[in-house]
């Protein structure tokens, strides 16, 4: 049967003479190079044989045997095939090789979709929330993709900002975790692309080292409560009166009317259950010394806080997140440094919490007081306040928690 071009019309049929194998290497030539999407005018071919030489001789119509590596002119090659089927290079080719590609449009289409992928990473809502992670996603990048492939190596990020999405784990076994993120329990085993990529992503996040040995990772992943100590594991609370049963709810009580903090286990507050603690706001600080101020000041009228103690463990996440549950506002203050504002937007990503006296005003306030304080070390943006990061860039100026801890208690007792 007689092909037809795209157009419909009949095409003529490809003589037998021009499918011969001696032939080959000149066809797969042209049609590896017209597949570049680029302009072609010249083709190497090479190295043929003597055979072959014979073949191109005949068909090109030359009076003497090419050298075994020829350069072939499309544009003669085009009239000769022409004169001898009615049908140009681009047509013998395809209907002999195959259909031709575009390669420059394909690197058009892999750097757009490389980029799309990149973009999407760099503006996910895990990432936006945590700036600290900025490093990190350079570092993805300049690592390059997944066996090539643009798909692959979003569907391993997307398993891993859902992996740091749930963290911190509240105390689980990494099997167990892996599998509650995963369902499959060797998800995060030592030595797979998604454990090794979260390990980069909470190095980055807490600013430690990369995790080197078997031991350092295990901690790492402790620090993020995977498989943390029930019992050791604590976070600080003073003023809570929850109205539920429970020990949990009479310890806490007992302490607020006592006047003291209360250190509760991660083990305690997963035990919390029906607390039901009392709509109104909870104060969070990062500095158990502000709280310990807060309890002098106030004693046993001491307003409801928690204190994350740096960076909030499993257990103080899971307090924040049971106040939030049962309606309680959370107001958050940390040091203005580096790692205060990367502790701060950690809080601000796990939990309900919003920020309290952490504004740009309140910092150069801050500093216009008592600009004394040491360096504020590496800055990352505040994602709560543009302004921030730029103000303590200029400065350089910390103002740890400590410093401010009048103007925080003085808003709290006019509350």
């Amino acid at each position: 049967m007689t092909p037809e071009s795209p157009s419909g019309a009949v095409r003529p049929a490809l003589p037998e003479a021009l499918g011969r194998p001696a032939l080959r290497p000149l066809w797969q030539a042209m049609h590896d190079r017209l597949s570049s999407g680029r302009q072609v005018s010249r083709v190497r071919v090479g190295l043929l044989d003597g055979r072959q030489r014979e073949a191109v001789a005949d068909l090109l119509g030359l009076d003497r045997l090419p050298d075994a590596e020829l350069t072939v002119r499309v544009s003669h090659l085009d009239a000769v095939l022409m004169e001898a089927c009615g049908r140009d290079t681009r047509s013998v080719v395809t209907a002999l090789i195959g259909p031709l590609d575009d390669h420059a449009a394909r690197r058009d289409l892999d750097r757009a979709e490389r980029a799309e992928l990149w973009d999407w990473l760099a503006a996910h809502e895990v990432v936006a929330a945590q700036p600290a992670l900025a490093g990190w996603v350079e570092h993805v990048r300049r690592s390059g993709l997944v066996g090539g492939s643009c798909a692959a190596t979003r569907t391993l990020l997307e398993d891993t900002l859902q992996v740091l999405r749930r963290l911190p784990a509240q105390g689980r076994p990494l099997p167990v975790f892996a599998a509650d993120v995963s369902s499959d329990s060797h998800a995060l085993d030592d030595g797979t692309r998604l454990s090794a990529l979260v390990l980069r992503a909470l190095a980055a996040i807490y600013e430690v080292e990369l995790p080197a040995t078997a031991a350092a990772r295990r901690a790492l992943w402790e620090r993020a409560g995977v498989a943390a100590d029930e019992l050791s594991t604590v976070v600080l609370a003073a003023g809570l009166r929850p109205t539920g049963p429970g020990l949990v709810s009479r310890l806490l009580a007992a302490c607020a009317d006592a006047g003291q903090a209360c250190a509760l286990t991660l083990a305690q507050v997963r035990a919390i259950g029906v607390a039901l603690f009392p709509a109104g706001s909870v104060h969070v600080v990062e500095n158990p010394s502000v709280l310990a101020l807060a309890l002098r000041r106030f004693g046993a009228h001491c307003p409801p806080m928690v204190c994350s103690s740096g960076w909030p463990n499993s257990a103080a996440v899971l307090l924040l997140r049971a106040l939030s549950s049962d309606g309680v506002r959370l107001h958050y203050h940390g040091d203005f440094d580096g790692e205060g504002i990367r502790i701060a937007a950690y809080v601000f990503a796990k939990t309900a919490a919003e920020p309290w006296q952490m504004t740009a005003s309140d910092y150069l306030a801050a500093v216009a007081a008592d600009p004394s304080g040491p360096d504020v070390g590496r800055v990352t943006e505040a994602p709560w306040d543009a302004d921030l990061a730029p103000a303590m860039l200029r400065t350089r100026t910390a103002i740890v928690e400590e410093r401010v801890a009048d103007s925080l208690l003085d808003e709290l007792a006019g509350n």
